[in-house]
């Protein structure tokens, strides 16, 4: 068993019982700064045996995460990565013991790899079935792909100013993309709504312990990987900081089970166009006002960080660091620069902190014997368009600008989409009817319709997408349609799935008692005109949304 002992108060210092998927905050002092606490005892005997037998990923430390019983689960894989000693980037710039953490070799390539592993993992252990989060990219693709493999439906909320390549290659995952013409704050906003509203899991982010205990496996593999020495600083650019957070414990816990001798001090990095962290910590401010993001990194682009700037401040204040800003231009050419020198293709948001590096040792703020440890993020991975079409998100419209939406704008764009995320499932060999039904249905209102011509493709879709209603042919080949609703009613994914049968031929009273309580109707194409199928169709999806 792994899982925390109790949570413990940054604040007061108090401690609590720990809960998965409620929010964590003190019952005591009401601050939402609580940390998970293990039996390091016995994790620190293990680590001093060298760990045998354990693969070199982040399940290697599962002693010290919030996983009840990692043995029983098929655990996605994620960390592991590897440690470079800059070999031609920092020492241009007069530094020779610069390390690169590249979290490039993560699944998805990032270090959001990480939180979507732990986070999914406590998802299926409690028999979480269906999701949703908010994400400026690298989240959304990250959780997408760990979901897809356990089997959860995943809603993704990520602004519409997020890359076209990173919202084709979340919706590549089998996630429903739901695209917000609204900043990232405003993003997050609505998801939460409709979480909600659908009474789903809202994954909560750098709220969330799963999500903030994975992020300290990189501080284990660090020390590891410097032969059980802690670097004296650790750089990481940053949006809403959840990964310098989730960092910094790590070394915490090392340090406190006195395996290293010192704490990393933390570079907080980010840009210019949206730096509320670090205009705050340079006016010595301990909380950090809002901003309006004005960033073509738009991974970067959280302009209210919260609690969690308050938290990292207080960090830089007890164990020393420094947070920085750079242009866009400046991590753009950070960007070329280490591909010139290190082979390295990086995204903006992690060429970001190679800007801070080169900012800080121009500033001296880092001394030439010091070891450094840069956080690489990340690697962009380009969708081709030609996988998906364009219909591959759900758009909701906010606002023209940034500007925050009124209660009333929120509350219109949830209401408007409640019925365009209604879906329906038609399987049909013929095209010809699908793409009238289709038609008609899309025609009295935004539902979103998905198809598909013979009944594999369609329990495949059926187990991906969780739809609202399934319409299907009783005469298919392959998987007929006596088939594929038997196949369905024993998942439990599916089987709650209301089912209309449409048949071209007469159904016999045998066939009719098989189909008896697996499906809600049964119409013959020849006996019931196309307009009344359609009126009948959208009739069960709304009792259903009533029951």
């Amino acid at each position: 068993m792994a899982l925390p002992l109790y949570l413990e108060c940054c604040e007061c210092g108090s401690h609590q019982t720990y809960e998965p998927f409620a929010a964590p905050v003190c019952k005591h002092c009401q601050s939402e700064w609580l940390e998970a606490c293990y039996d390091y005892a016995s994790f620190k005997r293990e680590l001093l045996s060298g760990l045998p037998g354990r693969p070199f990923n982040l399940w290697r430390y599962q002693d010290v995460l919030p996983i009840n019983n990692p043995s029983a689960l098929d655990l996605y894989p994620a960390g592991g990565t590897p440690l470079w000693l800059s070999q031609r980037f920092a020492p241009e710039l007069g530094h020779s013991h610069v390390y690169i953490k590249d979290e490039r070799y993560s699944p998805t390539s990032s270090f959001k790899d990480r939180q979507a592993a732990v986070a999914v993992a406590a998802m299926v252990e409690g028999g979480v079935r269906e999701a949703v989060i908010a994400s400026t990219g690298n989240a959304a693709v990250a959780y997408a792909a760990a979901c897809a493999r356990a089997g959860i439906k995943l809603w993704v909320f990520m602004t519409s100013l997020v890359p076209q390549e990173k919202l084709r290659e979340t919706a590549l995952f089998g996630a429903e993309v739901i695209r917000v013409s609204g900043n990232y704050d405003q993003t997050k906003q609505i998801a939460a709504q409709f979480a909600q509203r659908r009474k789903l899991l809202f994954d909560r982010g750098a709220r969330s312990i799963p999500a903030k205990e994975s992020m300290k496996t990189i501080a284990y593999e660090i020390v590891e990987q410097l032969g059980w020495r802690a670097p004296d600083w650790y750089i990481q650019s940053v949006s809403g900081g959840l990964g310098p957070l989730g960092v910094h414990h790590g070394f915490r816990e090392l340090f406190e089970m006195g395996l290293i001798d010192r704490i990393p001090k933390l570079a907080i990095i980010q840009s210019e166009g949206c730096a509320p962290m670090v205009n705050a910590f340079k006016a010595g401010k301990e909380v950090a006002d809002p901003v309006v993001p004005n960033t073509h990194i738009i991974i970067l682009s959280t302009g209210d960080p919260g609690k969690t700037y308050t938290y990292l401040w207080k960090l830089t204040q007890t164990y020393g660091g420094v947070m920085e800003a750079v242009s866009d231009a400046e991590a753009f050419s950070a960007m070329r620069l280490l591909a010139k020198s290190e082979g390295m293709a990086v995204e903006p948001a992690a060429a970001v902190a190679f800007a801070g590096l080169e900012k800080m040792i121009k500033n001296n703020l880092i001394a030439p014997e010091e070891t450094v440890v840069v956080n690489c993020t990340g690697h962009t991975f380009p969708v081709e368009k030609h996988v998906l079409g364009d219909q591959f998100a759900v758009d909701v419209h906010l606002s023209e600008d940034q500007s925050p939406a009124p209660r009333e704008g929120l509350q219109a764009a949830l209401e408007n989409l409640d019925e365009k995320v209604t879906s329906v499932l038609l399987i049909d060999d013929n095209a010809d009817d699908a793409l009238l039904i289709r038609r008609l249905l899309e025609a009295r209102k935004s539902y979103r319709v998905y198809y598909a011509r013979d009944g594999w493709e369609g329990l495949s879709l059926a187990r991906q997408k969780l739809p609202d209603l399934i319409v299907t042919d009783l005469m298919m080949p392959s998987l007929d349609g006596f088939g594929l609703v038997e196949e369905l009613k024993l998942d439990p994914r599916t089987k709650h799935i209301p089912v209309v049968v449409v048949s071209a031929k007469d159904i016999t009273p045998e066939e009719r008692a098989r189909l008896n309580g697996y499906i809600e109707a049964v119409y013959q194409k020849s006996n019931t005109p196309v307009r009344k199928l359609v009126d009948e169709m959208l009739q069960v999806i709304e009792e259903e949304k009533r029951s």
